[in-house]
């Protein structure tokens, strides 16, 4: 199944971690659990018309979270760190 672009890419992160990467090209996106490097690269270069050259995923695990009288956990997810080609931007507000 063909997943759209939208789908895929969740949210820009504006971390401080983050923040810290731009200069360096590198952009980090909260993306879609089951998407794979190839879907995140397509989605990026068609949401935001930018060269994509390298795709690094993570899936980090949910917090502990306390509702009331008992203890959960967030749902897990997953991290893409985007690299960008030279001369390659997207613009963050900050």
């Amino acid at each position: 199944m063909k997943r759209s672009a939208s789908d895929v890419i969740r949210r820009l992160m504006r971390t401080e971690k983050g923040t810290a990467q731009l200069p360096h090209g590198k952009y980090f996106f909260e993306v879609e659990k089951r998407s794979t490097k190839r879907q995140i690269k397509q989605a990026v270069e068609e949401l935001f018309k930018v060269k994509v050259t390298q795709v690094n995923t993570e899936i980090l695990a949910g917090k502990p979270r306390r509702l009331r009288n008992t203890w959960g956990l967030k749902p897990n997810w997953k991290k893409a760190v985007v690299t960008l080609a030279e001369g390659s931007k997207i613009e963050v507000a900050v």
